[in-house]
């Protein structure tokens, strides 16, 4: 009979990556007892559990190997060189030797490898080469080998994602080369971590090559199409043959956060069809993979979610500045964000945050955001007629002149999501954190431009923002001070000075 999954300690290597990340959450998240390889184990403060084990290792350092796989039934091996030099395949299969010795003289039962697609039969590129020629070498370890293939992965951070969104996003028209035509069949994380999670029980003979892909092959033009459909914006391609992998390579990095050099061997692999032609994946799991559409609509959501989740505080200037003009580039966001301090506790900090809108007005211009209101009437859109149901008390959904409650944490946060028309998506956030001399006001605006419109509009009106948003956080600190210290009658004649004058600039 199988033991449990819990009976058995499992070695990751490749935590600090994309897949081995999202992996290490999952596995965590179930107690699988856990060990981490790490040529770095200082990258991995913070993201690991009280139970999970953080060991020095090197692929390249054999000695450093042994140690680590002590006592390993399964050991993931999600090694793999983006960015390295030339010698990348010859580092690769040093790599892969080192780690199939240790194991099998550690006992290791079983190694899970995830690998490339591609066709043996055909050329192909060095770094889907390379990837064919670590499984084969771990294959032949003596261990248990489980080497899944999978074209390119679609999740919030994937590369292949993060390629595909930058292009559609910043280029109404596309001269593309013929790579945008080769077949695909991409994969969602979350079913590529289904697929290596069920690798750790799964009863299986010998040392099988398993394909692994989506519901249905696309083109990486029909990627971008269907991304662009999703988003809303109108996107033209024109396919050229000219462009040579070093080329458009190139041309990535002027619109993408690749680089030349890893743009490059993403091209050079994503030349050849990457299709599954082997349904054994199906016979072996209970798992029915989404199809692209699916799984574009699923990375878009889940981005949307991690941005929500960060706090800018981590990102920003302690001093509340912007430290560079029109904001800071997250991904494909602008973000905005100041800081005001005062002399109060949280809950009295938080008190005008909490009654801010409808008749209380936004604590500076009101007469400008009256006039906004009005234009978005004009254009179609909501205006700030809805008020706000409360005047004191806010709750998750409500409206609140144009935006809608979105978050709320009493005396803590507000995230208020724009409701007017704007091209793009917008959010204003409040949080309120304790400091040593009181309180630490924090205001984030957050806008998703759609297109060039979208960046345009933001550029445009900046500085007028740029002055309301600063204005306002000092309002809003100013008015907390002066609630929490209400004026004495015939108190002197001279005005105190204003604790957050200097605030927000």
């Amino acid at each position: 009979m199988e033991k449990k999954t819990t009976e058995r300690r499992v070695l990751l290597t490749g935590a600090t990556g994309y897949v081995g990340g999202r992996l290490l959450k999952v596995l965590q998240r179930e107690g699988v007892p856990l060990r981490c390889l790490a040529r770095r184990p200082r990258h991995l403060e913070g993201k690991t559990g009280p139970d999970t084990e953080v060991v020095y290792g090197d692929l390249l350092e054999p000695e450093s190997l042994a140690p680590a796989l002590e006592g390993i039934h399964t050991a993931y091996y999600l090694v793999h060189s983006m960015g390295d030099s030339e010698t990348f395949e010859e580092a690769e299969r040093r790599g892969a030797t080192n780690f199939a010795r240790a194991a099998r003289e550690a006992g290791v039962r079983r190694i899970v490898y995830l690998g490339g697609l591609g066709d043996e039969q055909r050329e192909l590129s060095a770094h889907l080469r390379s990837r064919q020629a670590v499984g084969e070498i771990l294959r032949e370890s003596e261990v248990q080998t489980l080497e899944f293939r999978a074209s390119i992965v679609i999740g919030s951070g994937s590369l292949s994602f993060e390629m595909i969104r930058d292009l559609v996003e910043k280029l109404p028209v596309m001269i593309t080369p013929r790579w945008v035509s080769v077949a695909a069949q991409p994969i969602a994380i979350r079913d590529l971590l289904a697929y290596l999670r069920g690798a750790l029980t799964l009863e299986v003979e010998g040392s099988p090559v398993i394909e692994i892909g989506g519901a249905d092959q696309v083109t990486y033009g029909e990627l971008m199409r269907e991304y662009a459909r999703q988003r809303g914006l109108r996107r033209w391609m024109i396919q050229v043959p000219v462009l040579t992998p070093r080329l458009s390579s190139l041309w990535l990095a002027l619109v993408t956060p690749l680089y030349a050099r890893v743009g490059r061997k993403l091209i050079n692999s994503i030349r050849h069809p990457t299709v599954v032609r082997d349904d054994l994946a199906l016979q072996l799991f209970d798992i029915r993979p989404m199809d692209h559409r699916q799984a574009l609509a699923r990375a878009l959501r889940n981005e949307d979610r991690k941005f929500a989740a960060t706090r800018w505080s981590d990102a920003m200037s302690a001093g509340g500045k912007t430290p560079n003009w029109g904001g800071v580039r997250f991904g494909k966001r602008l973000v905005d964000s100041r800081t005001v301090r005062v002399p109060l506790e949280p809950a009295e900090a938080f008190r005008p945050i909490r009654r801010i809108g409808g008749r209380n007005g936004w604590y500076y211009a009101n007469f400008l955001w009256r006039l906004r209101g009005f234009i978005d009437l004009l254009v179609g859109g909501i205006g700030m007629r809805r008020g706000r149901h409360s005047p004191e008390e806010l709750s998750v959904g409500e409206p609140l002149d144009w935006w809608r409650i979105e978050a709320y944490q009493p005396d803590r946060m507000l995230r208020l999501a724009a409701e007017m028309k704007v091209p793009g998506r917008a959010w204003l956030q409040f949080e309120v954190t304790p400091d040593e001399d009181g309180s630490v006001i924090r205001q984030t605006a957050e806008f998703d431009p759609v297109g060039l419109s979208g960046l345009a509009y933001w550029y445009l009106i900046y500085p007028l923002h740029s002055l309301i948003f600063s204005r306002m956080l000092r309002g809003i600190g100013r008015a907390a001070v002066e609630d929490a210290s209400p004026r004495e009658p015939d108190s002197g004649d001279a005005p105190s000075a204003d604790p957050v004058a200097e605030a927000g600039r």
